[in-house]
């Protein structure tokens, strides 16, 4: 049962990064219609958000069942989306 809990945060963990975080990051109060101009590294986010995320979930997911790892390989995967979760904010804002 714990680790289909596991399952379930990995799963709500790896939305975050593909949804939420490229909203915020096009996202500009101080600009006139509300939305940052072009971005230097937008499509290498966008990688990053619909590539690299849904790799990470799926693999964590995949390897949790493992009979002696599964919660190492959980934990493992949710460093990886936070490490994600870093790194994409990072790309929208690099000037």
């Amino acid at each position: 049962m714990g680790l289909v809990v596991l399952g379930l945060i990995v799963l709500f963990a790896g939305a975050v990064p593909m949804f939420v975080v490229p909203l915020l990051t096009l996202a500009c109060a101080a600009c006139q219609d509300g939305v940052l101009g072009p971005l230097r590294y937008g499509d290498a986010q966008m990688v990053v958000a619909h590539v690299a995320v849904p790799v990470v979930v799926l693999g964590t997911v995949g390897g949790m069942p493992h009979p002696r790892g599964g919660a190492r390989v959980a934990a493992i995967g949710l460093a990886l989306l936070g490490v994600l979760l870093c790194v994409m904010p990072a790309l929208g804002r690099a000037v």
